[in-house]
């Protein structure tokens, strides 16, 4: 028989994702609607949004954050575009996010000097390989595989290259070593279940250097301009954004770093996704039929949760559909690039019992999907 209790909540996608316990869109501060956002209100939003990150987060001091377009994605382009170039390149991937990057820096940019690492779904690649003379291009956290890197403990302290991160599912659920990161990018859209279409940019005073420093040779969009001659456009950091943002978007989100100030700071959204995180691996733990993408457990995500079931691909999806028509989980099936399966998101807006409550569902909607083969 289907499980009595329904979760509350049954938004469980990867992105956009769930959006914060108790959020009421009437409940934003629209005092900026209407405004421009290079008025004296919407550059004192901007900006609030940009320290209000930074001192959530602990940054360390110099580290500069600043609103840029196109989600995540416009973020690491931007950097990319801006600072590849001045030295040797190595790209570590292992789904399809990171791999879009080696498109871009190997087909796009077309650099001589790259090295790539792969991996498949699932595995990490080693790592250890990364030159501290080169620059690195990484994800933290592997969105589509569920798949994370365990620390930072193979980045050289003594690195002369800049490290560029692409923390968009590890920013506010994951611990991040800032001091070994110099370019950081994350979406609103991800941990904290804010609005799509805006990316956020964090630079270390080692990466501001770069930029000020280096030309690259080709074209250079207005909308990936970070300098003007020869120096960081300080506005971006403070406010000025480069192109119109969303005031709607930056409501939501300050809604959302209010939340996270109330909840107690970056490390208790932190404990919250752990704790999600642990409800699956009970439950995985004791059903031979379901397992995790992941293949070692220090790597394992506690955001984008990927989990393989012993069933044909065609069976996987009409397993999500059934418990989509149930209505207790929405947008699980795993991303389109990614193997069979089912992902479940465990960011710190989704409640433990929530995921509690699912854990049953997936049971019951395996055997149906079963006996019905």
């Amino acid at each position: 028989m289907a499980p009595n209790i329904k979760p509350s909540n049954p938004n469980f996608s990867s992105g956009p994702c769930s959006k914060r316990p108790g959020y009421q869109v009437n409940q934003l501060d629209i005092e900026t609607l209407g405004r421009s956002h290079r008025s004296s209100l919407g550059k004192k939003a901007l900006r609030k949004a940009c320290e209000d990150t930074a001192r959530l987060l602990g940054l360390p001091e110099g580290y500069r954050v600043g609103v840029v377009p196109a989600s995540d994605t416009g973020a690491m382009e931007m950097t990319m575009w801006s600072m590849l170039g001045a030295r040797p390149v190595d790209i570590f991937a292992w789904e399809s996010f990171g791999k879009t990057w080696v498109t871009d820096i190997v087909k796009q940019l077309k650099l001589d000097n790259v090295q790539t690492y792969e991996a498949d779904y699932g595995h990490l690649p080693d790592l250890s390989q990364a030159n501290p003379d080169h620059d690195v291009v990484f994800t933290w956290n592997g969105t589509t595989s569920g798949v994370k890197v365990p620390n930072a403990d193979w980045i050289s302290d003594q690195r002369t290259g800049l490290t560029i991160c692409d923390a968009t599912s590890a920013v506010f659920a994951m611990e991040m070593p800032w001091d070994k990161l110099d370019v950081i990018t994350f979406s609103w859209q991800k941990v904290l279940g804010g609005e799509g279409a805006h990316g956020m940019l964090i630079l270390s005073p080692r990466a501001v250097e770069r930029l000020e420093s280096y030309t690259p040779p080709w074209p250079m969009p207005k909308i990936f301009r970070m300098t003007k001659g020869g120096k960081l456009i300080d506005g971006i950091f403070v406010g000025e954004t480069i192109n119109t943002p969303s005031m709607l978007c930056v409501a939501d989100y300050l809604d959302a770093l209010n939340w996270v100030d109330t909840l107690g700071g970056a490390n208790a959204c932190i404990a919250k996704s752990k704790q999600n995180l642990a409800v699956i691996e009970e439950f995985v733990a004791q059903k031979p039929w379901i397992s995790f993408l992941a293949a070692n457990e220090a790597t394992r995500s506690n955001t984008s949760v990927c989990l393989s079931l012993d069933l044909p691909d065609d069976k996987v999806k009409t397993m999500t559909k059934l418990l989509e028509s149930e209505q207790v989980a929405y947008d699980i099936g795993s991303y389109r690039d990614a193997p069979a399966g089912i992902r479940i998101w465990c960011g710190s807006t989704v409640e433990a019992s929530d995921v509690e409550a699912l854990m049953p569902w997936l049971e019951w909607a395996y055997h149906e999907v079963s006996q019905n083969a």
